[in-house]
């Protein structure tokens, strides 16, 4: 089976899980108003807004109601939570919103704001010196179709590399665990991955891996969407004061973030002991966070310039992303704290 029916086909199924959710999710009181808000984000650097907006309680003080969060690996999870209404906003990258997007018609979610930029890079191993050097090697990817399988394709085939679904063509493609891939590319039993940080920092300083690409160069000023904000269209329709308040929530954890880098890490780094009970060796926390830029704007080009690319490599049909950004709550947000709006284009 192509990943396009495989993505039709999880698509399908969770598009089925949340009409019959309709009406359900999270708890309502009888005016309709939620009584929890269900988060989602990953236990990565490039999630750090969600990991500094937890760990300092920030949401819970502007919400006012109970903050339940759930951790996921790869986009492509988080995106069938939201369909089935196991979560009602969650941090993610871009392709699986894009996939969220064409699948529901538009009707499924949308993007709120931006959270991160940059911080992604091709580590391989010593003898690689160039995309020639790949032919034949294993690459992993986090997951098939999510945000680095889709730049990782996009990129051999720019350099006239093929590859398929299926792991085979002229490199290899291993989707795998951001954590079991830290463990193969270790044991030689993959030769390189497209990862974000902090697994990148973590493969060069604790496997003597080496940077082959750094997808920023790949980009307009070195600035692509890593992470974004998204809402359940449902839930936020309902709770329009929620999203706000989630929103000021999210700036504000942007602001500590870009105020105070060396406290946010640690900050950063406490919530990931707390969910992985791994806390992130010093030198790697370093590395990781400065390599991401932390920002509440969507970089919206961006956004279209990938879904481009997922179509390119045959793993999304064309897709219009008219509507898929709501930024008007964010940017009264932002106009509130005297910073400047964010665009969509």
């Amino acid at each position: 089976m192509n990943a396009r029916r495989v993505l039709a086909a999880v698509a399908a199924m969770a598009l089925t899980t949340l009409v019959a959710a309709c009406g359900g999710g999270a708890a309502s009181d009888a005016g309709g108003r939620a009584e929890e808000v269900r988060l989602g984000f990953f236990p990565n650097i490039t999630h750090a807004t969600a990991l500094v907006g937890v760990e300092k309680g920030l949401y819970a003080k502007h919400l006012g109601v109970p903050v339940k969060t759930s951790t996921f690996n790869a986009g492509p999870a988080a995106i069938e939570a939201i369909f089935s209404g196991a979560v009602d906003a969650t941090y993610i990258g871009p392709n699986p919103a894009i996939n969220a997007w064409e699948k529901s018609k538009g009707k499924a979610i949308n993007i709120i704001a931006g959270a991160a930029s940059g911080g992604v890079y091709l580590v391989v191993k010593p003898g690689i010196n160039s995309a020639a050097d790949l032919k034949g090697k294993k690459i992993a990817t986090p997951q098939l179709g999510n945000t680095q399988d889709v730049a990782l394709r996009y990129w051999l085939q720019s350099k006239g590399l093929k590859t398929d679904t299926k792991g085979g063509g002229d490199v290899h493609i291993v989707p795998q665990e951001n954590a079991q891939t830290l463990q193969t590319f270790a044991t030689g039993d993959i030769d390189g991955a497209w990862v974000p940080e902090p697994f990148a920092s973590r493969l060069v300083l604790e496997s003597k891996g080496k940077i082959l690409q750094d997808e920023r160069d790949l980009w307009p000023d070195k600035q692509f969407v890593i992470t974004h904000l998204i809402v359940r269209q449902e839930w936020a329709k309902a709770n329009p004061d929620l999203v706000k308040k989630l929103l000021e929530a999210h700036v504000e954890a942007t602001k500590f973030i870009n105020d105070d880098p060396a406290a946010a890490a640690q900050t950063a780094n406490a919530a990931i002991e707390k969910l992985t009970q791994k806390p992130l060796k010093p030198e790697v926390l370093q590395s990781a966070f400065k390599n991401i830029t932390f920002t509440n704007d969507p970089i919206a080009s961006s956004l279209t310039a990938s879904a481009d690319h997922a179509v390119q490599v045959g793993l999304l049909k064309p897709v219009d992303l008219n509507g898929i950004y709501d930024l008007k709550p964010l940017n009264e947000v932002l106009a509130a704290q005297g910073q400047k709006s964010v665009s969509d284009r």
